[in-house]
């Protein structure tokens, strides 16, 4: 019996946070934010660098003039350092998505710590930046995970809103539609600027429908921020 009951507690500790992307109470009770502390829309783009992604999203947030967070890869940004240093020139912020694109729920403490020290060393080197902001791959945190991150010092995120960009029959108009719904204050949305995880060429519906949803949170009234910028 208490062999059992042990078994559900290192479970629970090792899996509870897992449904926070889809469950808000989950979220909560983990404290992983969902949302913005204050005013603002936040844009998000995860799994970058990408050769040709990057800079089409790149330039559309720049005629728009808006501020977006970036959660980069190590892995892709040691094969395309330009472009991660781009990003942060541009004045956009740059977040850790892990060195590898991995489920975090298979990975031992010690192999976790090891991918977000390398991928922060990466990312830090080519952007410049100290990056403090962590998204896991899938949005998917273990226990151990959620624990290491915090005692790096760094702020654990998630999302309010998605296109579902990277669902290979999905399309521009459908993918601003979900990410346009009932969008307002606070909300973090979710994009891909990169097909390097998802179905291919993704990335092309993605920049399709950046406009649309650039223009949609312009029209709320709030400011377009990057995750660090609201107060």
């Amino acid at each position: 019996m208490r062999a059992d009951v042990a078994g559900a507690l290192a479970a629970a500790a090792w899996f509870g946070p897992a449904a926070a992307p889809i469950a808000p109470a989950v979220a909560a009770a983990f404290r992983v934010p969902r949302r913005l502390p204050g005013a603002g829309i936040a844009i998000t783009f995860d799994d970058g660098p990408h050769e040709h992604g990057t800079p089409a999203v790149l330039e559309l947030l720049a005629e728009a003039r808006a501020r977006a967070t970036f959660f980069l890869v190590g892995e892709q940004v040691e094969r395309a350092p330009s472009l991660a240093a781009e990003i942060a020139a541009a004045g956009h912020e740059v977040g850790v998505h892990g060195y590898r694109h991995a489920l975090l729920l298979r990975r031992s403490p010690r192999a976790l710590r090891d991918d977000f020290k390398r991928a922060h060393d990466v990312i830090a080197e080519a952007t410049g930046t100290e990056p403090t902001l962590y998204r896991p791959p899938y949005g998917v945190f273990s226990g151990p995970a959620l624990l290491i991150v915090r005692r790096l010092g760094w702020r654990p995120l998630l999302w309010s809103r998605w296109g579902k960009d990277w669902v290979a029959k999905t399309t521009p108009a459908a993918i601003a539609a979900r990410a346009m719904r009932e969008l307002g204050r606070g909300d973090i949305v979710l994009l891909h600027d990169a097909d390097h995880y998802s179905s291919g060429d993704s990335w092309r519906r993605t920049a399709a429908a950046l406009p649309e949803v650039l223009a949609g949170a312009a029209a709320t009234g709030e400011p377009l921020v990057s995750v660090s910028q609201s107060r």
